[in-house]
C-alpha cells in the first residue's frame, strides 16, 4: 500500500506548501485579514505551537516538536508500510503528509502558517492550515476504520 499512501502524502504536501506560499505572499505584507464569509476568513498566523496553537514554543522546544513530528511520521510510516489495506494506506498518508507540511514549516521559518479562520455564533475556532485539516481527516479515518471494521476470527487449534 505504499503505492497509495506514499502519493497522497507528497500530494497533501504540496498542496499544503502551495497553499501557505499563496498565502504568505496575500496576507502578511502587509498583514490583514480577508473576509470570504460570514463564517470564514482568511487570516495571517505564525503558529509557534502544535495543533490549534497548543503548546507554544521556541529555540529548543521548537526542535522537540520537528523531533517527534518526524519520529511518529516514521512510526506511522512503517504502518503504512506493513497494511494491506486502501483506507488505512489514505489515511496514514494523510497524517504522514500533513506532520511533514508543517515540519517543513517550522524547519524553514521557525513557526507554522495557519490561514484558515472559521467561526460562527461568537465562536471562533484556531486558525490552520492544509496539512492540519489532512491530518484530522487522517486520523478520523484511521478511528472510524478502527471501530468499523470486523474483527478477523483467528484460525481455531484443537489440542
Amino acid at each position: 500500500m505504499l503505492r497509495l499512501g506514499l502519493p497522497v502524502a507528497a500530494a497533501i504536501i504540496a498542496a499544503d506548501q502551495a497553499s501557505k506560499w499563496a498565502v504568505r505572499d496575500a496576507l502578511w505584507d502587509p498583514p490583514r485579514r480577508i473576509e470570504v464569509t460570514s463564517f470564514f476568513n482568511l487570516v495571517p498566523v505564525q503558529n509557534k505551537g502544535i495543533s490549534f496553537g497548543l503548546f507554544q514554543s521556541e529555540g529548543a522546544g521548537m526542535w522537540l516538536i520537528v523531533g517527534l513530528a518526524l519520529a511518529i511520521s516514521a512510526a506511522l510510516g512503517v504502518w503504512l508500510h506493513r497494511t494491506r489495506l486502501r483506507w488505512p494506506a489514505c489515511a496514514l498518508g494523510l497524517v504522514i503528509g500533513g506532520a511533514i507540511g508543517n515540519v517543513i514549516d517550522r524547519v524553514r521559518l521557525g513557526w507554522v502558517i495557519d490561514f484558515l479562520d472559521f467561526h460562527g455564533g461568537g465562536y471562533h475556532w484556531p486558525a490552520f492550515n492544509v496539512a492540519d485539516s489532512a491530518i484530522t481527516v487522517g486520523v478520523v479515518m484511521l478511528a472510524a476504520h478502527s471501530f468499523l471494521m470486523k474483527p478477523r476470527k483467528e484460525p481455531r487449534t484443537d489440542s
